[in-house]
């Protein structure tokens, strides 16, 4: 029983639903990209896809990341899971403050709009599965 929770993670049907929800996340970053262009303009559609981006771009790292460690033992395979995890979130923060010092013509809004809604599908996916 201690072991479930790992196994159940290192599934491939896992594998295949992180993968699909970082193509969600992408697939949603268009359509703010999009709706954000039509209300904003190009300022705006850039800021979202950016937003949505700083979401996804870590999310595909670590489904790649924990794709390259389901053979591990389990006790190895937490430690890959916590180390992604925090490396995950060190990379997001990291690329937001990069853009907000860097590019200065972010329409915060959109940007905002773009990252919440990439976040959101993390909950979408998980919850469709069941």
């Amino acid at each position: 029983l201690r072991g479930a929770p790992i196994a159940r993670v290192r599934g491939a049907d896992n594998m295949i639903t992180m993968f699909r929800t970082v193509f969600l996340q992408v697939a949603v970053t268009v359509m703010a990209m999009v709706v954000a262009g039509i209300v904003v303009g190009t300022r705006g559609a850039v800021s979202a896809a950016i937003g949505g981006l700083v979401c996804a771009i870590p999310n595909l790292l670590f489904a790649t990341h924990l794709g390259l460690s389901k053979f591990r033992s389990g006790a190895s395979f937490a430690g890959a899971f916590l180390l992604g995890e925090f490396v995950k979130l060190v990379l997001t923060v990291s690329m937001l403050v990069v853009v907000a010092k860097y590019y200065t013509d972010l329409h915060w809004p959109s940007l905002l709009i773009g990252l919440v809604l990439a976040t959101q599908v993390l909950f979408l996916a998980f919850w469709k599965k069941n």
